[in-house]
């Protein structure tokens, strides 16, 4: 292997820098974007259960659960703002959401530059090993194939280093990429079907009556004072009717 190395001229040296840093980036990202440890299951189902039994959740017990994981630190943001209303709690748990989000995207851009100029560095070492296998045959190379040879090699070495760089890195780039917009829908799913128990088990705190509760309540209001009306001009000619 070292020698393959060797014979691939000085490019080999940053795409074996490339190839261990996507290497490492690979393994970290791996372990970090697990659905268990980012949005684990239940952990919606265990609040809201909590919240039902004692009424509230105190803030040591959210403060700890937003420190686990990242789905903990959206919903539990989400119950610390639950007395200032809905969109207080709403626009609290997009802003974590986001910065959550931001985290799980760490050295992911990296990976997709490494599977970009890994290729590019192995191009480069192609051409430099033609254009010394060039020179080599202009110093007298056809007596020495030896010398034409080793320009030949280098070309084929770090084309193929390169190749073999770029290939995983970008794999893992796509498939990292996929799993992050997988693991935000799962965030907006677990905060949207809190929000929908919180209003189910009439949890919220701060609740305001809709507009169209209000329009309703207002007309019911305007249909009975019309038909007192009505009423009360039933009876004045009645009375009338009486008199005459």
């Amino acid at each position: 292997m070292w020698e393959l190395v060797k014979a691939g001229g000085w490019l080999m040296t940053p795409i074996v820098l490339c190839s261990i840093l996507a290497l490492v980036i690979i393994i970290e990202r791996s372990h970090t974007l697990q659905f268990n440890k980012v949005a684990p299951n239940r952990l919606r189902e265990q609040l809201i259960t909590r919240l039902r039994e004692n009424g509230d959740i105190g803030r040591t017990q959210l403060m700890n659960v937003k420190e686990k994981t990242a789905l903990g630190d959206i919903l539990a943001t989400g119950l610390l703002y639950r007395q200032y209303g809905l969109e207080s709690m709403t626009m609290h748990m997009q802003n974590r959401a986001s910065v959550q989000v931001h985290q799980l995207e760490k050295n992911i851009n990296m990976l997709g530059t490494i599977g970009a100029i890994a290729p590019l560095l192995g191009l480069l070492g192609t051409v430099l090993g033609i254009i010394s296998s060039f020179l080599a045959i202009t110093d007298g190379a056809m007596q020495d194939p030896t010398m034409l040879a080793a320009g030949v090699s280098q070309a084929l070495i770090t084309t193929a280093a390169g190749m073999i760089v770029a290939i995983p890195a970008l794999v893992a780039y796509r498939y990292f990429q996929r799993r992050i917009i997988d693991i935000n829908a799962q965030f907006e799913t677990q905060a949207g079907l809190m929000v929908q128990e919180l209003y189910d088990y009439q949890l919220l705190e701060n609740t305001h009556i809709p507009n169209t509760s209000k329009q309703v309540t207002h007309a019911a209001v305007d249909a009975s004072i019309r038909d007192q009306h009505s009423i009360d001009g039933f009876d004045l000619d009645k009375t009338a009717t009486a008199t005459l």
